[in-house]
């Protein structure tokens, strides 16, 4: 018996009957000779981690264009603490804790440059829209290891498409990571957004924080205990009724007095400009993009646009403004 099959027979006795057994995936896309160590799920996280979409991560935006600081999130420190979250309450809960980290690692991979800015962007200038998660599944099924793709199980890919809150994953696990994603960001932005003086403790209104607590710290511990404990031994990812409305009460604040508001997002027209204009001056000049997508469009394996959108998106927020200026500001004009 191999390592990998004393690994997946411990699962069938640790786990929840409602755990996604790794010997029970529906597998990968092209056929491959099974990992002596690793179980499946275990091996998509690993060739997630080590791919260069994921290192990108370090500098695009999470919320915070730029900021002048270094402890704000970013897109991978965000990741990271999803995948924290969305551990913690898979072991707790006897899910897949490989799936869940793999998902969570990966959910984020299609997101574009600055943040949503330049998501919205892309959605607008292009026409058949972008979506970071459809984006995200792009980049692990062809875009990485030139055009090859990661060949990833389907239900971590299913975790990734489905992260989003109109997503319904297939497997508990990729529930797991589409809360943890809420969860991960309403705290840390609020975190973020009291170091950027766009808010303070004192601003979120009290019936949120009466239930949820008064504290980063003690709102995420709320939150992770209350799926916790209404989901053991259950064959579904909820919150109580009590929580969930007010988590969701806290989300619509935090659009309205943070991700709209001009002090915090002042700079994201100035984001959009680039990325829209990035869009145009690539569609006009596609032999300026690498060979990986000019081969696409020989190939006739994508329109032009799809190959304009793949590669800006997968650019950080340094590389589009680097390439912005290269493209639109006379040298004289430079630092």
């Amino acid at each position: 018996m191999t390592i990998r099959e004393e690994l997946e027979r411990r699962e069938t006795e640790i786990l929840s009957p409602y755990a996604t057994l790794s010997r029970n995936s529906r597998g990968r896309e092209r056929k491959e000779e099974e990992c002596d160590i690793r179980p499946v799920f275990q091996r998509d996280r690993d060739r997630i981690l080590h791919c260069k979409s994921f290192r990108r991560l370090k500098q695009k935006t999470q919320v915070f264009l730029q900021p002048m600081g270094d402890h704000y999130r970013t897109r991978l420190t965000h990741t990271l603490e999803v995948s924290q979250n969305a551990r913690t309450i898979a072991k707790a809960l006897r899910l897949n804790e490989d799936l869940v980290e793999a998902i969570a690692l990966g959910h984020d991979l299609g997101h574009t440059p600055f943040g949503h800015a330049g998501e919205r962007a892309l959605n607008e200038i292009c026409p058949m829209g972008f979506k970071h998660n459809e984006q995200s599944v792009r980049v692990v099924e062809i875009l990485e290891k030139q055009g090859e793709g990661l060949n990833l199980t389907w239900e971590v890919r299913d975790g990734i498409l489905n992260h989003k809150t109109s997503g319904k994953p297939h497997t508990l696990e990729g529930k797991i990571v589409q809360l943890s994603d809420k969860i991960a960001y309403i705290n840390h932005d609020i975190d973020d957004a009291i170091r950027g003086g766009i808010l303070t403790e004192a601003d979120i209104p009290e019936k949120y924080a009466g239930v949820l607590g008064h504290s980063t710290k003690t709102r995420l511990d709320t939150m992770v205990h209350d799926v916790i404990i209404h989901s053991m031994d259950q064959p579904e990812i909820r919150m109580s009724d009590e929580v969930g409305e007010a988590m969701r009460g806290l989300r619509g604040f935090m659009f309205e007095h943070v991700y709209m508001n001009p002090a915090a997002k002042g700079e994201e027209s100035k984001a959009i400009h680039m990325v829209t204009n990035l869009y145009i001056y690539y569609m006009e000049h596609p032999d300026l993009m690498p060979e990986q997508y000019q081969k696409m469009l020989r190939g006739c394996e994508v329109t032009r646009e799809q190959a304009v959108c793949d590669y800006i998106a997968g650019m950080t927020d340094s590389y589009a403004v680097k390439k912005f200026q290269e493209y639109f500001i006379p040298e004289s004009w430079k630092n």
